[in-house]
């Protein structure tokens, strides 16, 4: 046969593939979102910002990453989200802007969104339902809503490599909002701790795998990243999808979490909205246990009276929700099922009902390892030491191994910019003996202790590394002073890098003309909710660090016999003063991990920024200079310590020079970090040395 003549062929176009966007684009283009957010009154910080950032993020890549790829496989398929609500309709359109767009977005958007159901399991309009119930549009310019809805249409989730860019991003975000304040009264579990712990669990695909307290999800993320390669079919990949579970109580990390899981390809992630122990207590059937548990539980807080109350039949009746959460994990585990739990040194040495729950671990499951992490793993959150338990469902402990990761060489703790790096667990994996644990030896980091020498201990697990002296007394006075000098590099280099974000602009002599003076009253409102103390409760009381420092520390708990003072909520990234401190430094900044979890009485005032106007750290940093805290004491009238009390008039009265917002920010990261980087009388002295150099560099700056 000839050859065909395709001259006069009509030339076929083939749509152009969307450009994948680089992870500075993005960054890039989550910049321009932040930008745009911090010109809107009603967000204040990033814990307001990435909320808003996120539901609308959230409902861009699941029209991408569910409805357009369920279109295109499914004939006939209907979309979760209806015309005019699906985002083509309201997100797409760049003509449909200002008030007719909030309005539409506050009064028709969400309530559609909220009411979304189906009687189907599993069906993502109930997903949507739950995760909007606590959603709301904060934003107050449609304006700039449109402006933020514009950046998100033009992020592309068209390719698996934009929506992996685009998860490592995201994920980025949420460290930040984390490292600014926790999050939700739960300390995060730092990325190396997740992956150590997902790997030293080898996981199998068909195993059910849960995360009584996801968070955010990374537990869930990391141990879908394990398995994702192995599915050989769609159903072993859908069966995958249905065997990663999460329960998280509190509405912002739920959201966070349902999206950073969508990121990672769970397109219908198997998450509910729960209080878990609640749920676990009555979910007690064979049908809801599961192969695998991995959890960071929150610890250091009380659990609500009716929930505690369904433990009392089982003779575990504590409020404090680490106890509980172990109690519930082992109940949930299927025999054979595996476990590996963060628990801090509190659960370890306690006695009375931990004990009893540490019995009941050990009796019923082989607790084969705890390995025992370095103070300051989860700093900035807590200083509390924490440690990580893995064992077994079935049988009982005989011998239990321990195992303590140093310190790197030189390093004092772990900081904020300075955390734990996943290499320092390579001495551990090299010891564990793999899956079968076969081979471990008893070396300066390890050692085993026989299960009969821990009960008679009374169930104690916060056992010394018996090497440690030793190892000490071994080592030679050069090596150890080597130590010391490697220890003093450290902070030299935290200086060096500090000294790099100093690069103010040149100073004017004109600049502080420029300054906006303000009352306090002007930028911050009062904001504190009264609470009613319970005959039988018992709560947590935070106080204060003064002379300068504004440290919130925690005293003994509140008990039963509790005095006549008025107690308070407060909320996260707040301004909080001691009405009779503040005039010597007890000037803090709360975070979410403080509101969640304690309580304070009304010798203290707690401030909320009004508008984007002002940065709460700058502000305290301001009140803690010289010139700050001569305003203070100047409000504070009064001769004997008791008798100097700051009242709410007299502080909203006090007037401030306020640079712009950037001066702030600059300010106030270069403060913060370094109470961050550093610990101890260094960071004191370093404050004390720079704080009047910095405010004052940004008073006159041009930012």
């Amino acid at each position: 046969m000839p050859p065909q003549d395709t001259t006069n062929q009509l030339a076929i176009d083939v749509p152009a593939q969307p450009k994948k966007r680089t992870r500075a684009e993005l960054q890039s283009a989550i910049k321009s979102a932040r930008d745009i957010m911090r010109k809107d009154a009603g967000l204040n910080g990033d814990l307001d910002r990435l909320p808003q950032l996120t539901w609308i993020l959230f409902l861009r890549a699941f029209d991408v990453c569910v409805e357009e790829e369920r279109e295109a496989e499914i004939l006939g398929y209907e979309r979760v989200i209806q015309p005019p609500y699906d985002w083509k309709s309201w997100g797409a359109r760049t003509e449909f802007t200002g008030k007719e767009f909030l309005d539409f977005v506050n009064m028709k958007l969400l309530p559609y969104l909220r009411d979304l159901k189906s009687d189907e399991e599993g069906d993502p309009r109930n997903v949507i339902s739950t995760i909007f119930q606590d959603v709301n549009n904060r934003m107050l310019s449609g304006t700039l809503l449109r402006d933020l809805v514009n950046v998100v249409n033009d992020i592309n989730f068209d390719s698996a490599d934009d929506i992996h860019t685009m998860a490592f991003v995201y994920e980025s975000i949420l460290k930040e909002m984390r490292d600014a304040a926790g999050d939700s009264g739960e300390f995060y579990t730092p990325r190396p701790v997740i992956r150590f712990m997902v790997e030293q669990s080898f996981l199998k695909l068909g195993e059910s795998i849960l995360d009584p307290a996801c968070g955010t999800g990374g537990f869930l993320v990391e141990a879908y990243e394990e398995l994702k390669e192995l599915p050989r079919s769609q159903a072993e990949l859908a069966e995958l999808h249905h065997n990663i579970r999460g329960m998280e109580k509190k509405p912002l990390p739920y959201l966070l979490g349902m999206m950073n899981l969508l990121l990672h390809g769970i397109d219908a992630p198997n998450v509910i909205r729960t209080n878990a122990l609640r749920k676990m207590r009555e979910e007690s059937s064979p049908r809801h246990r599961v192969n695998m548990v991995l959890t960071n539980p929150p610890f250091g807080g009380e659990e609500e009276k009716s929930v505690a109350a369904a433990f009392d039949s089982a003779g575990v009746g504590t409020h404090e929700t680490a106890w509980l959460f172990l109690y519930s994990v082992i109940e949930r585990l299927k025999p054979g099922g595996r476990c590996a739990i963060v628990l801090p040194n509190g659960v370890l040495f306690g006695g009375g009902v931990g004990a009893k729950i540490k019995q009941k671990l050990m009796r019923e499951c082989n607790l084969h390892t705890i390995v025992r992490l370095p103070q300051g793993v989860f700093a900035p959150y807590t200083q509390i030491p924490a440690n990580l338990l893995f064992f077994e469902k079935g049988g009982s402990t005989k011998e239990t191994w321990f195992y303590e990761i140093p310190l790197p060489v030189g390093r004092r703790g772990y900081s904020k910019t300075k955390p734990m790096e996943y290499e320092e667990f390579a001495d551990c994996v090299r010891w564990w003996g793999g899956e079968t644990r076969v081979g471990r030896t008893s070396n300066e980091y390890a050692w085993k202790v026989d299960a009969n020498e821990i009960e008679a201990s009374g169930f104690n697990l916060d056992l010394i590394n018996p090497h440690a002296d030793e190892e000490l007394e071994h080592r030679s006075p050069v090596a150890l002073v080597d130590d010391l000098i490697k220890g003093e590099e450290e902070v030299l280099r935290f200086l060096k890098a500090l000294r790099e974000k100093l690069a103010f602009p040149p100073s004017e002599p004109t600049a502080r003309r420029q300054v906006e003076n303000v009352r306090i009253g002007d930028v911050l409102r009062l904001k504190r909710t009264p609470i009613d103390i319970e005959e039988d409760g018992s709560y947590r009381v935070i106080g204060m660090r003064s002379f300068g420092k504004g440290i919130i520390r925690y005293p003994s708990a509140l008990g039963s016999k509790v005095s006549k003072l008025n107690y308070f909520n407060f909320p996260a990234n707040a301004l909080i003063l001691s009405n009779i401190k503040a005039w010597e430094g007890a000037i803090g900044v709360t975070s979410a991990t403080d509101s969640e979890n304690y309580i304070a009485s009304n010798r203290f005032l707690t401030y909320l920024p009004v508008d984007g106007r002002v940065n709460i750290s700058y502000l305290r940093h301001y009140l803690l200079s010289r010139e700050g805290l001569a305003k203070v004491a100047a409000a504070s009238p009064g001769g004997a310590d008791r008798n100097r009390t700051l009242g709410r008039k007299r502080f909203e009265e006090i007037e401030i020079p306020l640079p712009s917002r950037a001066a702030q920010d600059r300010a106030a990261e270069v403060l913060d970090s370094i109470a961050s980087g550093l610990s101890g009388e260094y960071a004191q002295r370093a404050l004390d040395l720079l704080r009047p150099s910095v405010l004052n560099a940004a008073l006159v700056s041009s930012l």
